[in-house]
């Protein structure tokens, strides 16, 4: 039997799974005592908050995590997220290149840009296509999602990224830090 969606499911019981972890008490009250290592724990949970079916677990450990001072903390996940974007970028960037030069040429694609422009004009197409992403980046969502669309549909410096990325996920986790 052939799944139909298999990354879609991995993600949801991701999701249930890392809800089950850390609604346990033992775990909450062990990431709420981590002290000094919440800081490491903060960057390697950023490398995480990146992908997919990690993002879930990431985002539970930022939720119990529990601190007074969520600043230094949520720096430290951005920085994180921020190499783990990058490397997302670059592989995606370099494997699927060849992939969207064909798919910029499909009828489909065209057809919706030149909606997309008549409605909002080219300028702004491209900064709403940006803030979409970015918005992408900023929530427990995968980044690959947004990632992609960068990395695929603009033609976006991977500086440009970098600035996206440590903005966008150090907002998306302080945001986290402070429920």
């Amino acid at each position: 039997m052939k799944f139909k969606y298999p990354k879609l499911t991995g993600f949801i019981v991701a999701i249930i799974m890392a809800y089950a972890v850390f609604s346990n008490p033992l775990i909450s009250e062990f990431i709420s005592n981590l002290g000094k290592l919440s800081h490491l724990g903060s960057f390697i949970a950023g490398l995480f908050y990146t992908l997919g079916f990690t993002s879930p677990f990431s985002t539970g450990f930022f939720i119990d995590l529990n601190l007074s001072n969520i600043w230094l903390p949520g720096i430290l996940g951005g920085i994180g997220a921020l190499i783990g974007d990058m490397i997302i970028f670059n592989f995606v960037k370099a494997s699927f290149k060849n992939e969207f030069e064909r798919l910029r040429g499909e009828k489909i694609i065209k057809s919706a840009g030149k909606i997309m422009e008549k409605i909002f004009g080219k300028n702004m197409q491209k900064y709403i296509l940006y803030l979409f992403a970015a918005i992408l980046i900023a929530s427990p969502l995968p980044d690959e999602a947004g990632l992609t669309i960068l990395a695929g549909l603009t033609k976006i410096k991977a500086s440009a990224i970098a600035v996206i990325s440590i903005i966008f996920n150090t907002i998306g986790i302080l945001i986290l830090l402070s429920i």
